[in-house]
């Protein structure tokens, strides 16, 4: 369910839609001078659409995105390189944006999907409990944020020191994390799984499927049609990737 206070999800670096056709025949990493891991197109460094050279914090994270270079086919297709993107909105657009960014992923504390119970039917309620509780005890237990569940879709605002927290901890996190952890929030509707996803607590298609218990059970009631599970599809691999993310970064 979505609560009107929920927040917009931040602006991220959209690659060009141009048909660029492909220029390189072979993608691989190396370290960068300056510190960090570039990745490398024939032996030069891409750059971002801001014009920032495409190098990340670890050979991981570089591997990642020069995979995504390695995949592409005759022409460049950038819906399929979602970790060039979150590389390219680290460097081009989090570090000037850090306290707003944060902001934000302390607000879905205060809306968190994870806190609000359905008030019926009874199988659902007991889902949600059930598999919605140890992540919010996870989050008082392990990062101090200590959220209270309400039975229906009233907003009704979280302790100032839980949301205080969150954005505490967002501020912590580099920037690369930080565009992760800004991307997994809007995508769960949820700050306490995107932080479970992000501090390897667990895994990205399992905390999507947490954060739309109630769509899912609605489908079970009433069938799912073929469109629509095509988006939730691209929605879950969004979420592995994420895992792999943060992953990669170490």
């Amino acid at each position: 369910m979505t609560d009107p206070k929920t927040p917009r999800r931040p602006r991220f670096v959209e690659l060009s839609p141009d048909r660029v056709s492909r220029f390189w025949s072979d993608a691989s990493v190396g370290p960068h001078v300056d510190g960090g891991w570039a990745v490398l197109l024939d032996g030069r460094t891409p750059k971002t659409p801001d014009k920032a050279l495409l190098v990340l914090p670890t050979e991981a994270s570089a591997r990642l995105v020069a995979a995504e270079w390695a995949a592409q086919g005759q022409f460049l297709d950038p819906s399929t390189m979602p970790a060039t993107r979150l590389a390219s909105t680290a460097i081009d657009r989090i570090g000037q944006a850090r306290e707003a960014v944060a902001d934000e992923i302390a607000a879905y504390a205060g809306s968190d999907v994870v806190c609000y119970l359905a008030e019926h039917p009874n199988p659902l309620v007991e889902r949600q409990t059930r598999e919605w509780r140890p992540w919010r005890d996870w989050a008082a237990r392990e990062m101090g944020v200590i959220l209270t569940p309400v039975s229906g879709i009233v907003h009704q605002p979280q302790s100032p020191e839980a949301v205080a927290r969150v954005k505490a901890h967002a501020l912590s996190l580099d920037d690369f994390r930080l565009t992760g952890l800004a991307t997994a929030v809007p995508l769960f509707g949820s700050a306490v799984l995107a932080l479970a996803v992000e501090q390897g607590a667990l895994e990205g298609g399992v905390a999507f499927d947490l954060s739309r218990i109630d769509e899912q059970f609605q489908e079970e009631q009433w069938g799912v049609d073929a469109e629509a599970a095509e988006r939730t599809e691209a929605r879950r691999a969004e979420a592995e990737l994420l895992q792999r993310w943060f992953e990669a970064l170490g």
